[in-house]
């Protein structure tokens, strides 16, 4: 069963010609062209990816995420601080379909590498990206 979620905001985005098409959000404020990787068969053209947005998502969310537990123990988090995510696509074992597995890799300059890694497994249980995936793909947490 799924978890009840209280929405506090809700976003929509509307996608034509698949992954050699192009993708915006009904307000406008993403508006992509989307390009098939070569590694995927496709042309790699100009345009960006569902992994590219992915990554992009995920990396942000779980920043924030980051800063939210963090200002719940009184730590300061340095406007420089860092999370990588890398999303890699590829057919599943099983040979139905495609799976995703995803790296996060996090910096926090000055930051003791114990408390920060710490920090980032309370962060895996704040941010919906994590909590969505988790137990569905690989995901791999690292303290860079």
């Amino acid at each position: 069963m799924a978890d009840k979620v209280d929405v506090k905001y809700r976003t929509d985005a509307t996608a034509t010609g698949g992954r050699e098409g192009h993708s915006k959000t009904a307000d406008g404020k993403v508006d992509v062209k989307l390009s098939t990787p070569k590694e995927l068969g496709g042309g790699g053209g100009a345009g960006t990816n569902p992994e590219q947005l992915f990554a992009t998502g995920y990396s942000a969310c779980f920043l924030g995420a980051l800063r939210f537990v963090a200002g719940k123990e009184k730590v300061t988090i340095p406007d420089d601080a860092t999370v990588r995510a890398e999303v890699g696509i590829g057919p599943r074992e099983d040979g139905t379909g495609f799976g995703l597995e995803v790296e996060l890799t996090l910096k926090v300059p000055g930051m003791d590498r114990a408390q920060a890694e710490e920090l980032m497994k309370k962060a895996d249980v704040v941010c919906p990206y994590s909590h969505a995936t988790r137990g569905n793909i690989k995901r791999t947490l690292t303290v860079g």
